[in-house]
């Protein structure tokens, strides 16, 4: 009957350290903007966002192309993305077959076409599927844009644009990395908002 509850300091810290990521997060504003005016044009001209991204990334792969499809906060018409994370039989049989390296990138040079874009996150930058993923896609005309850790790993030699959160813990990258998707979700709504 009326525990005492006490907060353990390691929360306290974890708050610290989040706002301390997202007070550095008005610097990538302007190349937000710029993404999303870019890929507002991949989908006026008919063409769709492809996202991808191991564990939990794959689960911020799902749910901003999940925000696409349906409706972020306004109402509008459904936009082409597709998650390359969700088809079981086609990861299974590719990773089967080819490797699990080539799980994203077999569906890439499947499903995309020039002038399509492909999103992928990658705490590290350097998921060896996300990479292939990349080239593939790079070398079919799509527009590249990943997010990533403090030095974004190779991939931001790779894409077209890259966002690196301010931090090198993959929690602290990770909620970056859903501010920033629902953010461009957010100025792509704008565009197309009925």
């Amino acid at each position: 009957m009326g525990q005492k509850i006490v907060v353990d300091q390691s929360l306290t810290e974890q708050l610290a350290a989040h706002s301390a990521v997202f007070e550095q997060l008005p610097a990538m504003f302007g190349a937000l903007e710029q993404s999303a005016a870019q890929l507002v044009e991949v989908l006026r001209a008919g063409n769709k966002i492809l996202l991808a991204g191991n564990g939990g990334s794959a689960a911020d792969a799902q749910h901003i192309a999940a925000e696409l499809t349906g409706r972020y906060l306004r109402t509008r018409k459904g936009l082409p993305a597709i998650a390359l994370t969700t088809d079981t039989s086609a990861l299974t049989a590719i990773g089967n077959d080819f490797g699990f390296d080539q799980v994203f990138s077999r569906q890439v040079e499947a499903l995309a076409a020039k002038g399509d874009a492909l999103i992928v996150y990658s705490t590290s930058g350097n998921s060896a599927n996300i990479i292939e993923a990349v080239e593939v896609a790079k070398s079919v005309g799509c527009l590249t844009i990943a997010l990533t850790g403090d030095s974004g790993g190779k991939l931001k030699a790779l894409v077209d644009t890259c966002f690196c959160m301010p931090s090198g813990e993959t929690p602290r990258i990770q909620e970056a990395h859903a501010f920033v998707g629902h953010a461009l979700c957010d100025l792509i709504d704008r565009q197309f908002t009925v």
